[in-house]
């Protein structure tokens, strides 16, 4: 795959949870891309408990995906701070799931939709242990919840779109993470793909797992998370008023009151 995004492929340290912190902490976060002066993030202040949904949105270059890039240790932090339950970004890599959009991955590259799945339980293989009969069940368990039994064997590159959505997000339960970062999982799929999307939120709730995700789609924001973090030009922003009559969200930004 061109630039895969599979950052937790590899034995790392895995610290565990300090006691009764939350599941994300972010204060005065500044942000760059490589190579550019102008920051893509300014002044983001986030604390998001253990169990809770939080939606990022905004236009398209808001800087959600930016966010969650940091988050996952894809991006590096120019200024402030970052903890994921308590520890340093890349200290628990195994606690956090990403999602990265579709046009991300090269869909074109000779895996089927079975391989692409288990990657999502590399971070507890390493590369080069093989899996076991444990992680094949959790592969195929993660496979069946989403509507994707019957295409299992076939190549990625023969998926349609909401299919391939639904593959990464396969993908990315697969690795039975505490803490999930989806880049638009909603963006440009069918409907039958959005109810599953759905469902599966509703089931991360019910299992206590928390989920930051960048997301256009407003017309459930309040069915699917339980707070909304606006952003606008890469810097948090009160909550629209056009979002007031049907978005009557919490938000955990701290900057904002």
């Amino acid at each position: 795959m061109t630039d895969p995004r599979f950052p937790y492929g590899t034995h790392r340290h895995h610290a565990d949870p300090v006691a009764g912190a939350p599941a994300l902490e972010v204060r005065g976060l500044v942000a760059h891309y490589p190579g550019k002066r102008t920051p893509a993030l300014v002044g983001v202040d986030l604390c998001v408990p253990v169990g809770r949904r939080v939606a990022l949105v905004g236009s398209n270059g808001a800087g959600k995906s930016t966010l969650i890039k940091v988050i996952a240790g894809l991006l590096p932090i120019s200024q402030g701070n970052v903890l994921i339950y308590g520890n340093a970004v890349g200290a628990c890599h195994h606690r956090i799931a990403y999602l990265p959009q579709r046009g991300d991955i090269d869909w074109r590259f000779p895996v089927t939709l079975h391989r692409l799945v288990m990657t999502g339980r590399y971070v507890h293989l390493g590369w080069l242990k093989r899996p076991t009969k444990v992680d094949w069940q959790i592969v195929d368990a993660t496979i069946e919840r989403l509507g994707l039994s019957e295409l299992a064997n076939r190549q990625i590159s023969q998926l349609s779109g909401g299919q391939r959505q639904r593959a990464l997000i396969a993908r990315a339960l697969a690795q039975e993470a505490d803490l999930l970062l989806l880049d638009e999982p909603l963006n440009a799929v069918d409907a039958a793909t959005r109810a599953i999307i759905h469902e599966v939120l509703s089931l991360l709730k019910r299992e206590g797992k928390t989920v930051i995700a960048a997301t256009h789609d407003l017309s459930r924001l309040a069915d699917d998370f339980d707070a909304a973090l606006y952003l606008d030009h890469g810097r948090p922003v009160k909550q629209p008023e056009w979002a007031m009559p049907s978005l009557p969200l919490p938000t955990l930004n701290g900057a904002q009151g």
